[in-house]
């Protein structure tokens, strides 16, 4: 998982600590090691071109350029100072910030209406139908009753799937017939809900290419519909800058609130995981990490760089 990142981050590090530090004394004649500025911008310079080639988007590894330089620019090390702690720390702090916005509670937001309508929107193809259960999954652990819409009424055998996940979890699943509106799945689901007093609707829907725009017109009237309480972007970490850019496109045409990446576990490189929030200046959610139900983890941009640092 991130090896990609990983190599890359290891390798400023190293170089850093080799080839951009010169002793200097201090004001007080003491000596001690300087970076230096020369050598950091192509040091900085060559990882930028790292950080494209793995799918980091190009604000993204501006970014995370700028912050490491204000980091490390004439930074001085005393001697005891490891550098590499040192080196790392700025590199931390510069990750750190590209994926740190206003999170979003999703067990405190569900206590607060009733039923909480959550709209998941993405391309086909990303794991959203097994997102989707998870979340459902999840919330009923909390001790919350759910109701999930199968709203992506188009796609072969979209509503058989979410029904076998809905069977499985022994939710309550509201559908109709194939090639019905989505917007009337989801107007009663939420009815039904409202009727028998379940805490959350979770609605699919469908997933056809985010260039599609019948598809777009289609989430709007959803979205008028069943004003969702929260739109939640489900994107595959696999596909990279196609993953940003889907992002970038539901957001703007749609409205989303957060993000949850699948398929995390099995991405190399990484530059979906770094680039997705800061893309769409809207926080990650959750990460996927599996096909259990279980195999959601609450994302903290800080566990992610600890990945991206680690030694393993």
């Amino acid at each position: 998982m991130l090896e990609s990142l990983k190599s890359k981050f290891k390798a400023v590090i190293s170089r850093t600590k080799t080839e951009a530090v010169e002793k200097t004394p201090f004001a007080d004649g003491v000596l001690g090691w300087k970076i230096k500025e020369e050598k950091l911008d192509e040091i900085l310079d060559e990882l930028e071109l790292e950080l494209l080639s793995g799918d980091v988007a190009l604000e993204v590894v501006e970014a995370i350029k700028k912050k490491i330089k204000e980091n490390l620019t004439g930074k001085r090390i005393k001697f005891g100072e490891e550098i590499e702690a040192v080196v790392k720390d700025a590199l931390r702090n510069a990750l750190v910030s590209v994926m740190t916005l206003p999170s979003v509670d999703i067990d405190n937001l569900v206590k607060k209406k009733k039923p909480f309508v959550i709209m998941f929107v993405g391309v086909n193809g990303t794991g959203k139908t097994t997102a989707i259960a998870k979340i459902a999954n999840y919330l009923m652990k909390q001790g919350k009753t759910c109701v999930i819409a199968a709203g992506d009424t188009f796609r072969a055998g979209a509503i058989e799937q979410i029904e076998i996940h809905a069977n499985k979890l022994g939710v309550k699943l509201v559908k109709h017939a194939s090639g019905s509106d989505p917007a009337a799945v989801a107007f009663d689901a939420i009815e039904h809900a409202r009727a028998r007093e379940r805490d959350v609707v979770l609605i699919d829907t469908a997933g056809r290419m985010q260039t599609n725009t019948n598809l777009m017109e289609e989430m709007k009237k959803i979205k008028r519909v069943a004003k969702p309480d929260l739109v939640i972007f489900v994107g595959d970490a696999l596909a990279g800058n196609d993953a940003i850019e889907q992002a970038r496109k539901f957001n703007a045409e749609v409205g989303v609130d957060c993000a949850i990446l699948t398929k995390i576990d099995a991405d190399a490189k990484g530059g979906a995981a770094l680039s997705i929030a800061y893309a769409i200046k809207k926080p990650i959610l959750f990460l996927s990490n599996g096909q259990g139900y279980d195999d959601i983890i609450k994302f903290k941009p800080e566990w992610l760089v600890n990945k991206i640092l680690s030694e393993g």
